[in-house]
């Protein structure tokens, strides 16, 4: 039985993996600033994309969005001005989740929301 820190590295590879095949490129994975992580901070079209993975092996206490909250978008936001702070050639960001359901170590859904933010 895989741990929770492997679920989330393979949701990671798989998150990682979808955006490439949309045409993002993966800058950093985990970055940390001071408490907060960001998953994946990829580029597209001269915009930078913080992006929060959410994997779920199963939907009975919700699709694997719903976890995202007021905190993580505070965590994100912080880590992203620090982010830019480091890369100021970088002028335009947004938040981004990437949502994974695996039933049965078998892909599922994943399903992209962008430009995230409250």
């Amino acid at each position: 039985m895989q741990s929770n820190k492997d679920k989330g590295k393979q949701g990671e590879d798989l998150a990682a993996q979808y955006l490439l095949d949309k045409g993002y490129q993966i800058l950093e994975r985990n970055w940390r600033y001071r408490h907060a992580e960001v998953d994946l901070i990829a580029s597209k079209a001269n915009r930078l994309h913080f992006v929060e993975v959410k994997t779920r092996h199963s939907v009975r206490y919700g699709m694997p969005e719903e976890s995202f909250n007021r905190d993580k978008m505070r965590s994100l936001k912080l880590a992203a001005e620090a982010y830019q702070l480091a890369h100021p050639e970088w002028k335009y960001l947004q938040f981004a989740i990437v949502s994974i359901i695996m039933l049965n170590d078998a892909v599922q859904e994943i399903r992209l929301f962008e430009d995230v933010y409250f």
